[in-house]
């Protein structure tokens, strides 16, 4: 189907009012929700305390739906962008689907439910870093860092960095050396990331406005940024083998995606522009796409580590 097609047939569908669950389960931003479940289920299972099953089942629930409820507001403020940017023309407030003031509406009951419903399920202190990360997603990242600073994706990370503190909190009720270094992992991961997406989708962040790092300084020093980054990353993703969330198979896999890591950030700083126009910024590409892989097998390895430790073959132990 033409993308044409697609265009008038979501027209029709709103003004029929036939915004289906589909159309509302895409404002939760699914793949970015997916991430934010993993990496909070990680951090219920690595932390120290058994959790029951079906409080862990509830817990990770109201976390995707806070996660969502962040999504779907930052939908609703960024509507303006979005309908100019073309990979986001096909979300459903631009394709004209559903309303901006219907996905404020659904956003902010979504977001006060999951905050409440963490409290009541888990505690206080998981439910108050879950509803600080809607904020900071929400306010200080896509109101105000977003459309003013090249460092947007730099501090506003830190948005999608609290999912594992919060499982952990779900667990022991607080805060620990370890789940702050999966929240580093993450926040230290997401410039780099996002920088490589940049560099290949450049017209789209110049065209909506928004200063990202490649529009405000230009290539040749978002890729300098990237190279910088995933060095300052590379230690503390392999020191955290050395904690009690780690062990001797994490450290293994650490070392191993660092380096795959280490050298593509190497290979695209030495690359100029007019080779990477020349080849699709294959490079670029790869690179990103190795960085999904990157983040995911190093919290499949803290799993692997817990699930192993009863067994006397994970961690130092």
């Amino acid at each position: 189907m033409s993308d044409t097609s697609i265009n008038t047939r979501t027209k029709t569908l709103a003004r029929a009012g036939e915004a289906g669950f589909g159309d509302y389960f895409a404002l939760l931003k699914p793949r970015v929700m997916s991430l934010v479940v993993f990496t909070a289920l990680v951090g219920l299972l690595a932390a120290p305390v058994p959790v029951h099953p079906l409080l862990g089942f509830a817990a990770i629930l109201f976390i995707a739906i806070g996660g969502g409820a962040s999504g779907a507001l930052n939908m609703w403020y960024d509507a303006d962008i979005d309908r100019i940017m073309r990979r986001t023309q096909s979300r459903p407030i631009p394709a004209g689907i559903i309303s901006e003031s219907e996905t404020f509406a659904f956003g902010m009951f979504l977001a006060v439910f999951s905050v409440t419903m963490l409290a009541l399920a888990a505690n206080l202190v998981a439910a108050g870093i879950l509803a600080f990360t809607i904020f900071f997603y929400v306010v200080v990242y896509t109101m105000w860092l977003k459309r003013w600073t090249p460092q947007n994706i730099v501090i506003g990370g830190a948005a999608g960095a609290f999912p594992p503190m919060i499982g952990w909190a779900v667990a022991t009720g607080g805060i620990s050396v370890e789940s702050v270094l999966m929240f580093t992992l993450i926040f230290m991961w997401t410039p780099p990331h996002f920088w490589a997406l940049a560099l290949f989708m450049k017209s789209d962040y110049r065209d909506a406005g928004v200063p990202m790092l490649n529009v405000t300084h230009g290539r040749p020093a978002t890729r300098a940024h990237i190279i910088v980054y995933t060095i300052l990353l590379a230690p503390i993703a392999i020191g955290t083998g050395f904690t009690s969330i780690g062990g001797p198979i994490y450290l293994t896999a650490a070392l191993v995606l660092n380096a795959i890591f280490l050298k593509g950030a190497f290979d695209i700083w030495r690359r100029g522009d007019e080779q990477a126009d020349a080849d699709n910024y294959k490079v670029e590409r790869k690179f990103f796409t190795f960085s999904l892989l990157y983040l995911f097998a190093h919290f499949v390895a803290i799993l692997v580590e817990k699930g192993l430790a009863p067994y006397g073959l994970g961690g130092w132990s």
